[in-house]
């Protein structure tokens, strides 16, 4: 009895194409899983899924973010996720910590997420100062603005920003969202003391 080899030289040279083919179908359905990840993770009523974000809804939805006369809404996502692919990857890294404290109880009343508003608005506003406001700028760029349809003291403001340097954050904080109270020197001592 002879052995059989079925690894013929034309099966061989096939082998590689085959292997090729697959992973290269595979990384195709790999980026459209990604992506539609990606996409779900996005929309606001995946942001708003869990508990402690639902008072961020509530104060959201009284905004002229969420209703307006031109009828265009900023989500979640537009505000808070960058669109440069790196950058989106960081913040949703980061936007695993707030899924977590959800999990752990750290923010899931209203009470203990007002005890921890401020930290929370505060490391978001350093962001949106390091980016230079960018995810706001996707919208409201200063070179495009209409000044003469502003009031004069926002005319004056948005006119003269570039040139100190400012950002849209520097005077827009509490824009979406209500703006939380700065704690007493107590209270900021007593945390970090925590």
């Amino acid at each position: 009895m002879t052995d059989y080899d079925d690894t013929s030289p034309k099966t061989r040279r096939k082998l590689p194409w085959i292997l090729l083919a697959l992973v290269f179908l595979g990384g195709i359905a790999f980026a459209g899983a990604f992506s539609t990840g990606l996409h779900y993770t996005n929309e606001m009523e995946f942001c708003t899924s869990c508990h402690s974000m639902k008072w961020n809804l509530e104060e959201y939805k009284e905004t002229i973010h969420y209703k307006n006369r031109s009828g265009v809404r900023a989500t979640c996502s537009d505000c808070h996720v960058p669109k440069p692919f790196v950058p989106k990857m960081i913040a949703k890294v980061y936007a695993a910590k707030d899924v977590f404290h959800e999990i752990l109880g750290t923010i899931d009343t209203k009470e203990k997420f007002e005890e921890h508003r401020w930290k929370m608005a505060n490391r978001v506003w350093d962001k949106m100062k390091k980016s230079d406001s960018r995810e706001c700028k996707t919208c409201h760029a200063f070179d495009t603005m209409d000044l003469s349809e502003q009031d004069r003291s926002a005319r004056k403001k948005h006119a003269s920003a570039p040139d100190k340097g400012k950002t849209c954050i520097d005077c827009h904080t509490g824009i979406a969202h209500e703006e939380p109270d700065e704690p007493e020197e107590d209270d900021v001592a007593t945390d970090e003391k925590a």
